[in-house]
């Protein structure tokens, strides 16, 4: 098993570039079999989700070319095979967007139930009733979504709940229905924009996304397209949450600032500087940082995968904070592990109450899932001493060379495998 050993102390500073974001690459390139026409994908990020979805589309057998680490060139009109089922599939919460794909091009679809990290229940009953309005039938039998339809036909939904992943799914089905379809309450994240500029840059008619009503028409058929993934707004507020933490400088590059005001507005209120350029934020925290209350809320509210990495950073504030998450009830896992380090936080029922200390203590953690990995990882960086994240198997589902970003950054971190590779890490930089 992997593990990050890292050594605390060091003010992370430079420049950092952020790639593709996870969450779209993973909708766009299911999305990209819905044509059978050559779509090339470029600014993927290379992490283990992507890889693992990729592999599943080509099993299925649509032609998936990796033109480098960052493009990947896809054909799905050689698709035979509808039934998307093996084990490492399942591992992944994005597969269920080949529901919506292979539905809206071949009215059937046959789709293993997702997994993903374990941060609260995520019920795929949105997506569901969304198919089912659109005239499939859809069953659930022997751990499989089995989704099929005569044909599909517009319609009006009205989603309960705001789920990003319902929005994308139906929208991928009804790019393909006969007539019009009007999903409201729909959520407007970055990356549901994302999906529907690549669905419209194939020749999809979709308006609307990024508010909360999309209209969708229905077309005959996709075509080929070249598209470029936005950047990923996780990955850079990590790093921007990992400047705060480490009283560091750290320069944010290929970034969309306005995908990360809400990171941006809860760093300045707690005391550190951010500027903001055309594609880039730099973050500086220079002083010892204040107390806030931070709720999570669907975009363009604070991000639910930002709240762990925010919640390091009020760990070591001035005061006392509170991190109400509204989004998934399982999501305070990683508490017990920065607690561990020293950190003061008690959890009532959906809030955490954080009393800020002067420095977190290097300790064995375990990841409990992808965000709060990153988290630890942090904590890590600005604690004294040595610290190891155990089950870095998380933090690789969604960070590119994690390790290699943050020591160019000056951080002394390093992926080790045997409890010796730790030992001699320790002995080079005590």
């Amino acid at each position: 098993m992997e593990q990050y050993v890292v050594k605390g102390g060091n003010p992370l500073v430079g420049e950092v570039e952020i790639g593709g974001a996870k969450n779209a690459a993973l909708a766009i390139l299911s999305a990209a079999v819905m044509t059978d026409e050559t779509v090339t994908i470029e600014n993927i990020p290379n992490v283990r989700d992507i890889n693992v979805l990729l592999n599943a589309i080509q099993e299925i057998g649509a032609m998936v070319e990796r033109v480098d680490a960052h493009t990947v060139k896809m054909n799905g009109s050689f698709i035979r095979d509808f039934n998307v089922d093996n084990e490492y599939i399942r591992k992944i919460r994005a597969s269920y967007y080949l529901i919506g794909a292979l539905l809206g091009k071949y009215k059937k679809a046959e789709v293993a139930l997702p997994g993903g990290c374990n941060i609260g229940s995520r019920p795929i009953n949105l997506h569901l009733k969304g198919f089912q309005a659109l005239g499939a039938t859809v069953d659930i039998r022997h751990g499989l979504v089995i989704a099929s339809a005569e044909r599909l036909v517009g319609t009006h939904i009205y989603l309960d709940k705001i789920s990003v992943g319902a929005t994308i799914n139906i929208m991928m089905a009804a790019a393909k229905a006969e007539g019009k379809t009007i999903i409201e309450n729909a959520a407007k994240e970055p990356h549901v924009v994302d999906v529907a500029n690549f669905l419209n840059s194939m020749g999809a008619n979709i308006r609307g996304a990024g508010t909360d009503v999309i209209r969708i028409v229905g077309v005959e058929r996709l075509h080929k397209t070249e598209y470029s993934i936005i950047p990923d707004q996780i990955e850079a507020g990590t790093f921007m949450m990992a400047a705060a933490a480490t009283k560091g400088d750290i320069m944010v590059k290929n970034v969309i600032p306005k995908h990360l005001e809400s990171i941006s507005a809860k760093l300045l209120e707690i005391g550190c500087e951010v500027e903001e350029f055309d594609d880039a934020v730099r973050v500086v925290s220079a002083r010892r940082l204040r107390h806030t209350q931070v709720t999570t809320l669907p975009y363009p509210g604070f991000p639910t995968d930002m709240q762990p990495q925010m919640a390091v950073v009020l760990g070591l504030a001035r005061g006392t904070s509170t991190v109400t998450e509204s989004i998934f009830e399982n999501r305070f896992k990683y508490v017990d592990e920065l607690t561990r380090m020293g950190a003061s936080i008690k959890v009532e029922s959906n809030i955490a109450i954080i009393d800020g200390i002067k420095n977190y203590t290097g300790a064995r953690v375990n990841a409990p899932d992808l965000r709060a990995g990153a988290a630890l990882v942090i904590a890590g960086l600005a604690a004294e001493g040595i610290t190891v994240v155990d089950d870095i198997y998380y933090i690789e589902r969604g960070y590119e060379e994690f390790e290699h970003k943050l020591a160019g950054l000056g951080a002394l971190i390093e992926k080790v495998s045997t409890e010796k590779e730790i030992q001699k890490f320790t002995l080079k930089v005590s």
